[in-house]
Parts: structure tokens; C-alpha cells; sequence
């Protein structure tokens, strides 16, 4: 990724430089007038220009047409603050305005590029009946470089979240036929909690006590139209990172630090409900432990550093052929465990024979060259009235029978 700063002053754009590529370590040119600026962007392709407005060559904001007219996302740097220029400026198009008025300025500046680059990858729902409200939300929500889709109610707004479970963030009017705001939010509330899905309610009426009432029926935020541009984008993305945040513990909390798969305490938790749903229901559930052969011999010759890496590309083809259907862990050390929900014994067998074979037959890349690796497996079937622990505990009888029987081989523990 290469981003572009135009700024004459050296000390302003040392800062930037150092704070973009701490932040994102990415490629800067720095251009300290229009006419460099125009040289770097005949060359290069860039996901962003930051700009000062008052250039030695261009100084009355030029450099801001010209970089918009190439279809870049624009940030203004300014030393000086004027309402109608801002207002001018927001019409424009651009991403933000921001005042250079001490360090916390820069670090805005280069958070919100670093926001832009995430925003890409973000889905952001629009429900309104009014096509011209939609239209400048979504042109708005597009400088910021969202993904934006259209509903034009309630109904057609659940029906879009149905189909694009990925959305991370709903944009909603309180007025819509069929279904208004309150009703959306309240039925969406009933299946994504506000870890999952953000919500933001919008609205032209004058009850004051709309926001609270939104708020109270789950939104995360509210805001009374008509609302300014800055107002808006700092509000979503107060929003979104916010969820970035209870993500984030999320992850913490219940995946690996170093493999990225679920953690011992996530699959307990997750198992011992599902546990109950499949003995109601009379389903079926497999479980695997595997142990990879002879780790330790790994650490001991080539190094902790080279163990790891050979966990993680270990984990990674784990995931590759089971967690799309199947939940995989790391229960601990060099064990992880698999369960096939769904899948009798005999079914995870034939899975895990042919993942096993597939391990042997290719190499792990590491640092210190190829090694072949190999894995042993038990493997048990969910009978009713017992825990994840017993469930474990046979899975652990069949990891032995595998590890006494020569390694490299899955056995199935019967009860």
C-alpha cells in the first residue's frame, strides 16, 4: 500500500511518514508542492493523499480538485480554520478536515487511514424509504471506502441481513413502511447481539425521546437528521471501533495466541451445550484428539521457534479440512481436538485417515527446512449422559492404542 503526503513543512511530514508507517507499515512519498505531487502521481498508484492546502504553487486548494479527479481518497491538512472553506471542502468529497493543531492531529490522521484500509473489507447495510436520504448515506459512507448495501424498509432490510451474514454494521431510519425502525432493530436484536452487529438509528422527527427509545431497543448510537458530514463518519466510526474492540477480547478469550484456532476454554463452553442439544434431539457427534508424533524430538533438534512453526502450519491444515463443517482446538501443548458434529465415529474416521495420510505425505516448510510430520488420533463417539471430559478422557484411550500401536495411525475408542 502507498499513500501519498503533500505538506511543505519537513517537520510535519517526518511526522506523518513515521506515524503512517508505525501504524501500517506502508510506502510514503512525501511531495512538498503541487507540481512534485503531480510528478508522483503520474507514476504511482496510491489508496490515499493526505494534503495540505496552502502549497507554495497552489495556494488556494488545488492540490485537493486534483487529487479527487483522480479517484484518491483525500484527507486536508490545515493550519488554519474557516467554516466556509470546510463546508466547501466536505461538498467536495473529501474523507476529512483536519486542523494541524498538535500530535494528537497526526495520530487522527494516520488512525483514520488505517480505518479506511479496514473499511474496505466492511459491509454496511443502508434502510430507508426515502431514496434521496439512502443515496447521501451511502455517498458518504463510499468516501469512507464501505462496502454499501441499499434496503428500502424493514422487511427488505432483514431480508438482505438473511443473505449477507457478514454485514458489520446497520444504518436504519425510524419511518419506513411495513416495518419501521424500532420493529427492525428489535427483530435483528432477537438473532445478533451488538458483538455481532452494530447498529446506528436515524430520524428527521423532533421526539426527543427517540434516541433513547432506539438506544433502549438496541441500537448502538442515534442521530437526528439532517446531521454534518464529520458528525456522521465520526459517529459510525466511534461505532465500528468499538466493535473492533469486543472483537478483539473475544479473540483473546477464546482463541490460541499462537495457532489462531479455538482455545481448550472456548470448546468446553461451546461443547457442553451442544452436548444437551444432541441428546434431546437424538444426533450424532464424533471427537477426535491428535497428538503430533515425537514434538518433542522437534524442539529439541531445531528450536522452540521452529516447534511453533510447525504448530501453526499444523493448525492451518487443520482449518483447511474441518473447520468449515467441524470445530477445531488447541486443548494444549502440541493435542488438538476436532469435534464432528453430525458425524458418527465410523464417518470422522474416514476424515481423519485420509488428513493423517495427506500430514505424511507432505512436508512442513519451516525455517530450518522441510520436516516430515506425522500424527496420531483417537477418536469416540457422544453416548448419552456424559461430558466433554469423558467424551475427552475415551478419545484419550484410542490417542493411546495410536501412540502404542507404532504412531502415525487413527483408532477408533469404543465404550
Amino acid at each position: 500500500m502507498r499513500i501519498l503526503v503533500v505538506e511543505d513543512s519537513q517537520v510535519v511530514s517526518r511526522v506523518m511518514r513515521h506515524l503512517l508507517t508505525q501504524e501500517l507499515n506502508c510506502e510514503v512519498d512525501v511531495a512538498p508542492d503541487m507540481h512534485s505531487a503531480k510528478a508522483l502521481l503520474a507514476e504511482n498508484q496510491y489508496f490515499v493523499a493526505i494534503t495540505d492546502l496552502n502549497l507554495p504553487d497552489a495556494q488556494e486548494g488545488e492540490i485537493v480538485k486534483f487529487v479527487l479527479a483522480k479517484q484518491i481518497p483525500c484527507i486536508v491538512l490545515t493550519g488554519s480554520w474557516d467554516a466556509e472553506q470546510r463546508a466547501r471542502l466536505l461538498q467536495l468529497g473529501i474523507v476529512d478536515y483536519v486542523f494541524k493543531e498538535n500530535r494528537f492531529s497526526y495520530e487522527y490522521t494516520a488512525k483514520l487511514v488505517k480505518r479506511l484500509c479496514r473499511n474496505q473489507s466492511v459491509k454496511v447495510l443502508v434502510a430507508d424509504d426515502s431514496v434521496v436520504s439512502r443515496k447521501f448515506i451511502r455517498s458518504l459512507l463510499e468516501q469512507h471506502l464501505f462496502q454499501v448495501i441499499e434496503a428500502d424498509d424493514g422487511v427488505s432490510a432483514l431480508e438482505t441481513l438473511s443473505e449477507n451474514p457478514d454485514i458489520k454494521l446497520l444504518i436504519t431510519d425510524y419511518n419506513m413502511p411495513r416495518l419501521d425502525g424500532f420493529g427492525l432493530i428489535i427483530k435483528v436484536r432477537e438473532q445478533l447481539s451488538r458483538e455481532e452487529l452494530a447498529i446506528i438509528g436515524l430520524s428527521s422527527d423532533s421526539d426527543e425521546s427517540l434516541s433513547a427509545r432506539f438506544i433502549k431497543n438496541g441500537a448502538n448510537d442515534f442521530l437526528q437528521k439532517p446531521f454534518v458530514h464529520e458528525e456522521f463518519h465520526c459517529r459510525v466510526l466511534t461505532t465500528l471501533d468499538a466493535l473492533d474492540m469486543v472483537t478483539r477480547l473475544w479473540e483473546q478469550a477464546n482463541l490460541d495466541y499462537l495457532t489462531n484456532v479455538f482455545n481448550r476454554r472456548y470448546f468446553f463452553n461451546m461443547y457442553e451445550e451442544k452436548l444437551n442439544t444432541i441428546a434431546q434431539k437424538k444426533g450424532s457427534l464424533a471427537l477426535a484428539l491428535l497428538d503430533i508424533d515425537y514434538f518433542k524430538k522437534v524442539n529439541d533438534t531445531y528450536g522452540h521457534d521452529v516447534g511453533d512453526e510447525v504448530l501453526i502450519e499444523f493448525s492451518s491444515r487443520l482449518q483447511q479440512s474441518f473447520s468449515q463443517h467441524f470445530t477445531v482446538a488447541r486443548i494444549g501443548g502440541e493435542e488438538f481436538v476436532v469435534g464432528f458434529k453430525g458425524l458418527n465415529v465410523e464417518k470422522a474416521y474416514v476424515l481423519l485417515d485420509s488428513f493423517r495420510m495427506q500430514l505424511e505425505a507432505t512436508p512442513i516448510a519451516t525455517s530450518k527446512g522441510l520436516l516430515n510430520i506425522t500424527v496420531s488420533t483417537g477418536v469416540t463417539e457422544f453416548t448419552l449422559d456424559e461430558n466433554v471430559d469423558a467424551l475427552l478422557n475415551r478419545a484419550d484411550i484410542g490417542l493411546y492404542e495410536a501412540k502404542a500401536n507404532g504412531r502415525n495411525l487413527v483408532c477408533i475408542a469404543q465404550d
